[in-house]
């Protein structure tokens, strides 16, 4: 996570799973039955409740702690979670997060975009590479029913591709 305006990054270690959560929803994958924060969702929009913003509130000894914070028509209420989620469920409400000052001074780190962004500008050996595999799954991808490549995407989010998710994904959206 990265500070607006700000050379300042807060690196926080999440699960497979909340990962795997939060690059679903990025890629816009829809999965044929609906995860824990996709729940979570449909829950809140069924009781009348949004997401007002998520905050990162406090590290104690090495922990981040995070607060998730809901709105109904009448009130405001601060919900304790871990921040790997309350990233995943900002992601599904399109809610804002923030950090508390403290935690950016404690555990953030300097990030040098100029260097990073000279970087990312090389391409790798396994990115060419990709590059050239990725084109051949995309023809492929033209051969299949669109049950078969349903299953493949099934299988591509098991198996945390979310890469070849989403070319996936994009076969069976030019289709319908």
């Amino acid at each position: 996570m990265g500070e607006v305006g700000g050379i300042r990054r807060l690196p926080i270690v999440i699960g497979m799973f909340e990962a795997q959560a939060i690059a679903i929803e990025i890629e816009k994958i829809v999965p044929n039955r609906p995860m824990t924060h996709d729940l979570f969702k449909a829950f809140s929009s069924n009781f009348n409740f949004s997401i007002e913003q998520i905050l990162i509130s406090e590290m104690k000894e090495g922990v981040f702690f995070a607060k998730i914070v809901c709105r109904n028509s009448s009130k405001s209420i601060e919900v304790d979670a871990r921040p790997s989620d309350a990233i995943a469920i900002a992601v599904r409400f399109d809610a804002p997060i923030f950090c508390a000052e403290s935690v950016m001074s404690e555990a953030a780190i300097e990030f040098n975009e100029e260097e990073e962004k000279k970087e990312s500008k090389k391409p790798s050996k396994a990115s060419r590479q990709g590059s050239v595999t990725s084109g051949k799954l995309a023809d492929s991808l033209k051969d299949f029913s669109l049950d078969k490549l349903n299953q493949l995407l099934d299988e591509a989010i098991g198996n945390e591709d979310y890469e070849r998710a989403a070319r996936i994904r994009d076969e069976i959206n030019k289709r319908n």
